[in-house]
């Protein structure tokens, strides 16, 4: 039997929901080799520089799933729009900043733009592609998500020593402004009759997440027994239990508790959380480290990173392909534990003086684990659930993705207080070699979670038109 070839709404469908997720992800980690000049031009100490890079993961995390289900409500590609228009506002008032308190805020709100533009990326792009070639379809948008976060470092640093760190965002500008005609256009609108939203959810989420990450951030400056820590993390974990209550016993939660009882969900959740965690916290500091200790400018650091960010070119495709016809678990589990291999070879050479060449093994290693992540989550993902709850997954996943990035530079940033600091290159290297293993041990936790998922995914039978049925399509 023939595979059924993309057709040009499809075609469309991925250009345009591909572009707004690789400007999405992109921003996760555009900053981090803008870090040290953003530092000299506005200020700021650690808690200051984390923040710059947590307000948008953060706010992009616990808003997902209320995007998602905006969308449901009020119809996909109007909020896909209304989302896509927002980030690019925010990138231009961030581009603006005149001080380190009015960037952090730009970039929350450039977070809650993404927020609302991500999971519906997916949710339209499921929905435009037909049932035989959607694996392809998300390895490709996997794909350029997984490029998007690899080749921050390169493009903020380009731009940062080249023109200024300011571009990092005025970037977005015209690329959100030529996207935003176009999804009107290129779009099919689809919405779920009868979608309900969670506001007491979504507080109980956000109020509970910023809480911990809050404490987290702060207790190097302030010490663990403090006030302002305690009351965070204490607050934060009782909203968390209360919102994981609020999913049990709600008619219509923001995210049902009930789509954990698939394993196969339960683990690919808990991995992506993981690698996000281990694999952000990594780049925060290691593209640090090739400024600060080994000397590279912006540009330098970021080119050294290409063997990292420029695998998945290759790599994330065939990963895509090869869950089509293996199945996405070996390939999810094979590349969790490349990436955990990368960050561990880098925890055992890093110092001061360290070559090069002694770090390309790690990069490689870094850069095809990623790839092989990447490209069939998503697939892994939405063959865990039915049509109906694929939105809610798809902002399930993404949220805890983000949250897993905005824990990771928390906590590894917190590993590398503790035990170093940016004194000397000798400090900065005591404090990122522990914040490393604890990075490497994350993501190799991961790798053994992918033992919960499926060994093929199951295949949910499709509609003619996911369009013209837009409540099998979630």
């Amino acid at each position: 039997m023939t595979q059924q070839k993309l057709g040009p709404s499809a075609v469309w469908a991925l250009v345009l929901t591909g572009a707004a997720s690789f400007m999405a992800a992109l921003d996760n980690l555009v900053v981090t080799t803008a870090l040290p000049a953003i530092r000299a031009d506005l200020g700021g100490g650690l808690e200051d520089l984390e923040w710059t890079v947590n307000a948008y993961t953060l706010t992009f995390a616990v808003l997902l799933m209320f995007g998602s289900a905006l969308g449901d409500r009020f119809g996909r590609r109007r909020l896909f729009t209304a989302g896509l228009a927002l980030f690019t506002a925010a990138s231009a008032a961030a581009a603006l900043s005149p001080d380190i308190e009015r960037l952090i805020a730009a970039r929350a709100v450039q977070g809650a733009g993404a927020a609302v533009m991500m999971p519906l990326s997916l949710t339209l792009l499921t929905a435009a592609v037909p049932a035989a070639r959607r694996g392809t379809a998300l390895g490709i948008y996997g794909a350029v998500t997984g490029l998007a976060v690899a080749s921050g470092p390169l493009i903020g640093g380009s731009l940062t020593e080249h023109i200024s760190w300011q571009w990092i965002f005025w970037l977005n500008v015209p690329i959100g402004l030529a996207l935003i005609p176009l999804a009107r256009i290129r779009l099919a609108e689809s919405s779920v009759p009868r979608a309900r939203l969670d506001a007491p959810g979504t507080l109980l989420i956000s109020g509970g997440l910023f809480g911990i990450v809050y404490g987290l951030v702060n207790a190097n400056a302030h010490g663990w027994t403090s006030a302002p820590v305690l009351t965070g993390l204490i607050a934060g974990a009782v909203l968390v239990a209360g919102f994981v209550r609020h999913g049990l016993r709600s008619a219509d939660p923001v995210l049902p508790m009930r789509l954990f009882r698939d394993r196969g969900f339960l683990g690919i959740n808990l991995a992506s959380l993981l690698m996000y965690l281990g694999m952000f916290g990594s780049i925060f500091l290691l593209s640090q480290f090739l400024q600060g200790v080994a000397g590279y400018s912006p540009t330098e650091a970021g080119l050294r990173m290409l063997p990292w960010t420029g695998m998945g070119i290759v790599v994330a495709p065939v990963a895509g392909i090869l869950a089509d016809r293996i199945g996405g678990r070996p390939v999810v589990a094979a590349g969790l534990t490349l990436q955990a291999l990368g960050l561990g070879w880098f925890a055992l050479v890093l110092s001061p003086d360290v070559s090069y060449a002694a770090q390309l093994p790690a990069l490689v290693l870094s850069g095809i684990g990623m790839s092989l992540y990447f490209a069939p989550a998503n697939h892994v993902l939405m063959s865990t659930v039915a049509p109906a709850d694929q939105g809610k997954a798809s902002g399930t996943n993404n949220a805890l993705r983000e949250v897993g990035g905005a824990l990771g530079v928390a906590v590894l940033a917190s590993v590398f207080s503790a035990h170093g600091g940016y004194r000397t290159p000798q400090t900065f290297t005591d404090g990122t070699v522990p914040a490393l293993w604890i990075g490497a041990a994350a993501i190799a936790l991961a790798a053994a979670l992918t033992l919960l998922l499926p060994r093929r995914a199951k295949t949910a039978p499709a509609t003619a038109d996911p369009a013209a049925a837009p409540v099998r399509v979630g």
